[in-house]
């Protein structure tokens, strides 16, 4: 904006007829002025183009040169410093010129004036319904920062059809600009860069069509919102006073705006449509907008589970649960959900986009991404506050993540619990996030109901249109407090003594439906008493209300099942692969085309795998991986992998993609293994954890047939998404009956790397452990490794696993499998028993048990130092604990002290899980050890010192002390 902002300041006085004439001849031949002017001209052709351009891209700058008439006589250009010369007194035929130069001037002046309401407009919008926010006059929307006087309100001005109109007065000019982005919308997009878009967008907003884009059945229809929306939240005020709910009240235009973004975007071609949201006015869009029973949600107010009495699971309070339903809009039936979720504000928004995600890709939509949507509702200070809304918004566009936009609706109170804006946000909105990624960006007064509804009506077209993510900021109040119980008036007075006078959004509208003569106030009245009516019949049937069924095993999750905690933990499910089919698989992860230019390490690398699957001897992690993916693709499932370089692997061991070294070209050996074949997908995902997470997860709540995978770049850093960990993995099922079967990779292990580079924080994944609800483990082979991913597709239940996966066994020589590990007759050992020739079990003294990497610096120990007389024992899944598989494993040993060995510090890793469960199976078999005694680090503060030094003394002393060395 700089020309435009230098020219703005110039355009007053004696220069503005000497500018107006210069500029003319630049428009004319450009080489004709100063430099330092052409610079001038050009700045303002680049920067305000979008001024001079109508509607329908036709250029406005030539059309100029006609209006000066006959080219006027040169001029000489003053010198550096040298003042412009006084005009010469006009002669009779120059006044045509100095008519022509006025004419100029006053176009670029009031081309200049309607794009500063472009930019800016929306700063004098009437945004408040309680008007305590009155916006300032802004210098840069006053005719008078342009050069412009009182007088020239009402001379034609030629505009060349920038606001539809060919020649317009200044008074015409401001009325339309002022009622198109200074009314009740106000309109942030010339931050956008793509033109399309902004072009898009002016053309809708300007001449201000929500002012009468209604007829009285579109006005009747957001009525009945209105009234449903206020009528339930008034309804249960009444009936359940006392009782927590997170009412709508003062912002129930969320409700009609809601509805004319799901039929705008059915209308569009939208199948599904998912919606998450925070816990305020989440009763008011079950019902009204899902379409949840009222009765059902009136029972729920009474105690009663939304359960049903054979399902088990601990439930949630109402205003964190989700429902689903199939609704009829215009002929065509659409599957809405809202998505359970906790009040861990914000957290939900990744979990929806994922959750798109796998419903477009198992529709084949994988081009355009528009016949599912996601559309997430948020209050305004958890959308300026919680980082997870930016990690959302940032993939909004990214190759393994977008989903052709996602319609966020900001229900704003203008206040967070008790936290003014001012507290709250350093932007001027709370949205001023969303233009990072170039989000168009609408602020509407709540109070406008048929403003809101053309607004939302917007939102789901440019979606549609563009693929893209819109923001819809609906201005409105809180009419309590946090919730029903709460008193604001203790700090905000103010606001609270003004919401008290202010009569409800419904009235206001059904008074101003009166006074146009659309609807009559008796008609009003009655769609309220009928509804009201409703609400008392369903009131009465909740009484006998009960839950009968449960949606959450139907259609895509038909023949999985529900596993109970009393059932066996150590089933043996069926994830051994023939040997012709492993040796396919193995030949395709080798097989380069030969035209591909592949790094010529990696060439080595892939002969390597060659000739371990040749040979059946030496199969390392990585190939035992690559295995299982191989296989589930063969047998139909497809898989998706993403996180930080996954691609090649953090630890660069895994290069699922190969990058031709010439031209930059992929090659992925995994989807060419057999024609026809499911797809495997790996997503190097932008640099985030609770994001991410978030996604996938969603992805799997989606589709239970797809494997898929979330891997951190080290373990530790998961931790940065323990939100997710803690409200949605570890106990959704339990909560909401939400089934997932995502893996996590947590690269795990002490190798002297520093306390954020060892420890993936095993003992808190285990502390969440309960009920079933997931898999945890450690494991030592790329067998098991293989057959644990397997299990998560062959299983008839879902449950997510989390492993602690390796870093230095990823090439260590003795972590490696045979082939006939993976075959029939092999399957998953949730304990290894000792494999190594030593003293027979009744002679052996001590018996170490222990889980992942240090197994192999205890066995590397043990044989440097000839030690018979310790077993070494490995427990490789630690949650669901196998208690059966490991007493029979100890059993023999009957002369032993039992030793539980870790590298984790004792505060931390499997220790105090497992010491208690561990004693537990001593006192039910018959052998000498009654308790397990620790080896292992100290306890300490951080998980690792990052000393080489002192690391490698810490591990050699525990490596001896679990052998009884030291």
């Amino acid at each position: 904006m700089a020309g435009v902002d230098i020219l703005a300041s110039a355009m007053s006085g004696a220069n503005a007829a000497y500018l107006a004439d210069l500029y003319a001849r630049w428009a004319e031949k450009p080489d004709s002025v100063d430099p330092s002017f052409a610079e001038l001209f050009g700045a303002l052709n680049d920067e305000a183009r979008s001024v001079l351009t109508d509607a329908t891209g036709a250029s406005w700058a030539p059309r100029l040169r006609g209006a000066f008439g006959p080219d006027p006589e040169p001029l000489p250009a003053p010198k550096k410093g040298e003042k412009p010369a006084p005009a010469a007194p006009a002669a009779a035929p120059q006044m045509d010129k100095a008519a022509a130069q006025r004419a100029v001037l006053d176009s670029i002046r009031a081309l200049m004036l309607i794009r500063s309401y472009r930019v800016r407009g929306h700063l004098e919008a009437k945004l408040d319904p309680l008007a305590l926010q009155v916006p300032k006059p802004h210098p840069e929307l006053t005719p008078a920062t342009y050069g412009f006087t009182e007088a020239d309100m009402d001379r034609p001005i030629f505009l060349d059809f920038v606001l539809g109109k060919e020649y317009a007065t200044l008074r015409e000019i401001l009325a339309i600009c002022r009622a198109s982005y200074c009314g009740s919308i106000g309109v942030e997009f010339m931050h956008i860069q793509d033109p399309e878009q902004k072009s898009w967008i002016q053309r809708r907003i300007e001449g201000a069509p929500w002012l009468k884009a209604f007829d009285p059945a579109a006005k009747k229809e957001i009525l009945q919102d209105l009234i449903e929306a206020e009528g339930f939240e008034a309804f249960c005020a009444k009936k359940y006073a006392t009782t927590k709910r997170f009412g709508l009240e003062g912002g129930e235009s969320t409700i009609p705006a809601m509805q004319a973004i799901i039929e705008t975007a059915a209308a569009g071609g939208v199948n599904e449509i998912a919606i998450g949201m925070a816990h305020r006015g989440r009763l008011n869009v079950l019902v009204n907008v899902v379409k949840k029973p009222y009765s059902a949600v009136f029972s729920e107010f009474r105690g009663v589970s939304a359960h049903p009495e054979d399902v088990q699971g601990s439930g949630d309070v109402k205003y964190h649960l989700g429902t689903s339903t199939d609704i009829e809009i215009g002929g065509r039936m659409v599957h809405l959900s809202l998505q359970p979720n906790p009040s861990h504000l914000e957290a939900v928004d990744p979990v929806v986009i994922g959750k798109v995600r796998a419903r477009q890709d198992m529709a084949g939509d994988t081009k355009a991404r528009r016949s599912v949507m996601g559309i997430t509702l948020h209050g305004d200070a958890a959308f300026a506050g919680q980082g997870v809304v930016y990690e959302t918004l940032a993939m909004s566009q990214l190759i393994g993540y977008r989903t052709g936009g996602t319609i966020h609706v900001v229900t704003n109170n203008q206040i967070g619990f008790t936290t003014v804006a001012a507290h709250a946000y350093s932007g001027l909105y709370c949205t001023d996030v969303a233009k990072s990624i170039q989000v168009p960006i609408l602020h509407v007064n709540g109070d406008d109901p048929e403003a809101v509804v053309f607004c939302a009506r917007m939102a789901a077209e440019f979606r549609m249109q563009f693929g893209a993510d819109f923001v819809l900021d609906i201005v409105c109040y809180r009419r309590h407090g946090h919730n029903e119980t709460d008193e604001p008036a203790f700090t905000q007075p103010l606001m609270y003594n003004r919401i008290k006078e202010m009569r409800t959004t419904r009235t206001l509208y059904a008074e101003k439906l009166a006074t146009e003569g659309s609807i009559p106030a008796a008609e009003s009245k009655a769609m309220l008493d009928a509804f009201n009516a409703t609400l008392e019949d369903a009131f009465q049937a909740a009484q006998s209300f009960k839950p009968n069924k449960a949606d959450w095993l139907e259609g895509h999750w038909s023949g999985l099942k529900a596993v109970t905690v009393g059932e066996e933990v150590e089933r043996l499910h069926e994830t051994a692969v023939g040997l012709d089919t492993l040796r396919e698989v193995g030949a395709a992860l080798a097989r380069v085309p030969a035209d591909f230019g592949a790094n010529p390490k990696i060439m080595r690398q892939l002969e390597a795998k060659k000739q371990a699957i040749e040979t059946g001897e030496g199969i390392d992690w990585a190939t035992g991986e690559a295995l299982a993916f191989g296989t589930l693709l063969l047998e139909g499932h497809r898989v998706r992998l993403s996180g930080e370089d996954v691609q090649r692997g953090t630890f660069s061991h895994r290069h699922a993609y190969l990058v031709d070294q010439k031209n930059q070209a992929e090659y992925v050996p995994l989807n060419n293994i057999r024609a026809g074949q499911p797809k495997f997908e790996a997503f190097n995902s932008l640099l985030s954890e609770f994001g991410v997470l978030g996604f996938e997860y969603g992805y799997t709540l989606a589709d239970p047939r797809t494997l898929v995978l979330w891997e951190a770049q080290f373990g530790d850093f998961a931790n940065g998404a323990q939100v997710i960990i803690d409200q949605f993995i570890a106990s959704a099922e339990t909560k909401w009956l939400r089934m997932s079967g995502l893996v996590m990779l947590l690269p795990h292990g002490y190798e002297g790397q520093g306390p954020e580079h060892s420890s993936a924080r095993l003992e808190r994944y285990l502390q969440l452990c309960a009920e079933r609800n997931m898999r945890v483990g450690n494991l030592t082979t790329p067998a098991n490794y293989f057959h644990a991913i397997r299990r998560q597709m062959k299983a008839n239940y879902r449950k997510p696993l989390v492993l602690m996966t390796p870093k230095s066994l990823l090439r260590h020589k003795l972590a490696v499998s045979t082939l006939a590990d993976f075959a029939p007759g092999s399957s998953f050992q949730y304990v290894i028993p000792e494999t190594d020739a030593i003293a027979a079990p009744e002679a052996v003294k001590r018996v170490v048990l222990c889980t992942g990497k240090v197994y192999y610096d205890l066995l590397q120990e043990r044989r440097d130092k000839g030690v018979k007389d310790v077993a070494i024992i490995r427990l490789e899944q630690l949650y669901p604990f196998p208690k059966t598989s490991l007493a029979k494993t100890l059993a023999p040993y009957v002369n032993a002290e039992v030793i539980w060995c870790q590298e984790e510090p004792e505060n931390m890793g499997a220790w105090t899980f497992l010491d208690r469960k561990v004693e537990g199976v001593l006192r039910e078999i018959d052998i000498k050890a009654k308790r397990p005694a620790y080896a292992g680090r100290i306890e300490a503060a951080s998980p690792a010192t990052g000393l080489a030094k002192v690391h490698q003394q810490q591990q050699e002393a525990l490596v001896r002390d679990a052998l009884g060395l030291s």
